[in-house]
């Protein structure tokens, strides 16, 4: 379920946001102050923050831009003020867009519904073009998984980065050294013979033949390279 982070002081206003959004689906949590509203966003995971710009202590144009140092989901402002400055300066300070008060409670999960939407399209663009295809082979950078074919193969963590690095840069051979280096780096204890175990491990799992990869490619005496 979606989850939505109210931060106003008006409790009355909060519940009926609340309510609203969960009617339609969404879980929400409420905080009534700027500290505890920042608090929450930090130790929660969040769709979207509902943001009252009038709090106490820390108000809502500081908080918008404190989020926005480690947070790039929607925040939407709330706010009494009509006034286009206060607008201007809370979509400076990071925030994506704004309702005023007093607001239909349908327009406001309107917005929402919108909001995450859009962020979530972005976010599987951007998950997309961070996947790397290659002849029935699919390397998801993100969720460091790769699937062969539409199965999924299991790869531990060095095995993975190893196949991505190369995978990455095809067509350019890289010295077993330089693979030793790049992965493992420059103080790790061992050897470049853990280069050419993993290439062989890798091999069984995504080559049709081992003996005769169609993928990673030995050159002789310079090293591997990953054939597009």
């Amino acid at each position: 379920m979606q989850k939505i982070l109210i931060i106003e002081d008006e409790m009355n206003i909060a519940e009926l946001e609340r309510d609203y959004l969960e009617v339609n689906g969404y879980q929400s949590d409420i905080a009534t102050t700027g500290e505890e509203g920042l608090k929450k966003a930090k130790m929660n995971s969040y769709n979207l923050i509902l943001l009252d710009l009038m709090l106490p202590g820390i108000d809502g144009f500081a908080l918008c831009k404190e989020l926005r140092r480690t947070l790039d989901i929607p925040i939407l402002m709330v706010t009494a003020r009509k006034e286009d400055i206060d607008k201007i300066r809370g979509l400076d300070r990071g925030a994506d867009d704004y309702i005023v008060k007093p607001f239909n409670p349908n327009e406001l999960v309107a917005r929402v519904k919108a909001h995450i939407s859009r962020y979530e399209r972005l976010i599987s663009r951007q998950e997309k073009q961070n996947d790397i295809h290659i002849r029935g082979l699919i390397i998801h950078s993100d969720s460091r998984r790769v699937l062969l074919n539409g199965e999924e193969k299991t790869f531990t963590a060095k095995e993975f980065d190893l196949l991505k690095f190369l995978a990455e840069n095809p067509d350019i051979v890289f010295s077993k050294e330089h693979l030793f280096e790049r992965i493992w780096g420059y103080d790790s204890i061992g050897d470049t013979t853990t280069v050419t175990v993993h290439i062989r491990k890798i091999r069984e799992k995504i080559e049709e033949d081992p003996s005769d990869p169609q993928f990673i490619e030995t050159i002789w005496g310079a090293g591997y390279r990953f054939k597009k």
